[in-house]
């Protein structure tokens, strides 16, 4: 075999870092987005947000600044500010204390000074919610009870054995058998009736050991019973039958009528089920929409939410001294970091008008939801929306994904508008998320005494031309959170 060297002529994509900047910024969220630019304008001169007046910088302060003698950045500058304003010398310092412990070489103080630690410091993450949890709301009450040492440590150990919902996660025994190692002599007679005294705690219903127990010291703790509390604490001797709604077989066991079962069913729904769910924290999180929609002059218009999309631009002291021609190290760094505020300035504008676009397309496509509402949604893929705008499914995809539209029917996700495509009688397709949406719609309106099945629901869909399997429609309703039809039945 003989070597040589041969030419071959070829394309190729190659991923520039500005190209793979605006495929990163084209995928995060208006959240991440607003963390991105601040963390950019903090390690890049050259980027500012441009304020609500829109000035710019006087070439005054370009002029003085010129006036100052520069320096390189990798020289440490040792001399003093005399001009600096003076610290106080504290009154009284520690013992074996120095002059430079107190006094740094640029005259601060030590103690005006923070930690490392204490710069990094979330100062959110150290302050309270203000809402106290359910342990320390439980103890709270148990410290105010008069209790000897030794109930102190058994109620403290049955407080602590309450899950976030209100219920005792371990059988008494087990707790007992914890305590022993302490109190090698505990009875469990002795947890028993501490855990009652627990129960008689705030929120009405904790420290239950099941759904029956937790109703039926609620039901215990009503003021003024009446005969429907009566029925309904022997409704509890029943929960299976309650749970398949069997409600002829309860009332035969019982010996009421109809009027009394109802009665008794609307004083069990009035109890709370989870009684610790009230104390229990939780950080809220906020959804901030990326764009608006609003009806101007009849027609649907679409715009950047100005809090999330702020104006960057070059920051002209910097930039006016780069265009005067000096050289040295620190303008190659300034010169690097002006090309790369203009990249970034770039991609963001890139992400902006691309998220515009896709926004204006899917409005345009589902005017009649916002007309009248999910019902009327029309089947919708990211295709679609790719080959009207020339673009690549996948970019499609990035701009979608956790981007969220403001419209006056509530906040909505750019997913929402995307579903498959179901047939219909008419050769023509009907969108999942409306078929959803009348699905929710035919069991709001069912008798409340007979609920409609899913047969009965595929059927009743057909009838409008909508072609779907019945095993569709118990998906559809499962992912709605809707209970199958005997979980549904319900008195009069």
């Amino acid at each position: 075999m003989k070597a040589g060297l041969e030419l071959r002529q070829g394309l190729s994509l190659a991923m520039t870092p500005q190209l793979q900047q605006s495929i990163r910024l084209l995928q995060l969220s208006s959240l991440e987005l607003q963390t991105e630019i601040q963390q950019a304008i903090e390690a890049n001169p050259m980027l500012e947000i441009e304020d609500e007046s829109g000035e710019e910088t006087e070439p005054a302060a370009i002029e003085a600044h010129e006036a100052l003698p520069t320096t390189r950045l990798d020289e440490a500058d040792t001399t003093l500010d005399l001009e600096a304003p003076r610290q106080e010398m504290p009154e009284e310092l520690p013992l074996d204390s120095r002059w430079d412990d107190i006094f740094e070489a640029d005259g601060s103080t030590s103690y005006s000074k923070g930690s490392a630690e204490d710069e990094e410091r979330d100062f959110l993450s150290y302050t309270s919610s203000g809402q106290e949890s359910l342990h320390d709301h439980l103890l709270s009450q148990m410290l105010l009870t008069p209790l000897s040492p030794r109930d102190q440590q058994i109620a403290t150990a049955i407080i602590e054995s309450v899950d976030e919902d209100g219920f005792l996660e371990q059988p008494l025994e087990s707790i007992v058998e914890g305590l022993r190692r302490d109190l090698p002599d505990v009875e469990l007679d002795e947890a028993q009736a501490m855990l009652h005294l627990v129960q008689q705690f705030d929120p009405p219903g904790v420290a239950a050991r099941d759904l029956g127990e937790c109703l039926a010291i609620q039901l215990r703790q009503v003021e003024a019973p009446t005969p429907a509390h009566s029925d309904a604490a022997r409704l509890l001797e029943h929960l299976d039958l309650l749970a398949s709604r069997d409600y002829v077989r309860l009332q035969r066991l019982l010996k009421i009528d109809a009027e009394a079962l109802k009665a008794a069913l609307q004083v069990l729904q009035g109890l709370n089920p989870r009684p610790g769910a009230e104390l229990r924290s939780q950080d809220v999180e906020y959804v901030i929409p990326d764009v608006i929609v609003r009806r101007i002059q009849g027609q649907w218009r679409v715009e950047l939410n100005p809090e999330v999309t702020p104006k960057l631009r070059i920051n002209n002291l910097y930039a006016g001294l780069i265009q005067r021609g000096r050289r040295g190290e620190d303008m190659n760094y300034m010169r690097n970091a002006l090309q790369e505020a203009r990249w970034f300035i770039k991609s963001v504008q890139s992400r902006n008008e691309t998220l515009l676009a896709v926004a204006e397309a899917i409005v345009r496509r589902q005017q009649d939801f916002f007309e009248h509402g999910e019902a009327a949604m029309r089947p919708l893929v990211l295709r679609e929306i790719a080959e009207e705008l020339g673009l690549h499914e996948s970019t499609i995809s990035r701009v979608t994904t956790n981007k969220y539209m403001h419209t006056p029917r509530g906040v909505v996700e750019f997913k929402h508008f995307f579903s498959s495509h179901v047939g219909t009688a008419d050769g023509g397709e009907a969108s999942s998320t409306a078929i959803r949406a009348r699905i929710k719609q035919l069991v709001a309106e069912e008798p409340a005494n007979k609920p409609l099945s899913d047969s009965r629901l595929t059927q009743l869909l057909e009838a409008e031309g909508i072609n779907v399997a019945r095993r569709t429609v118990a998906k559809y309703r499962e992912s709605l959170g809707i209970p199958p039809s005997n979980e549904r039945k319900r008195l009069c």
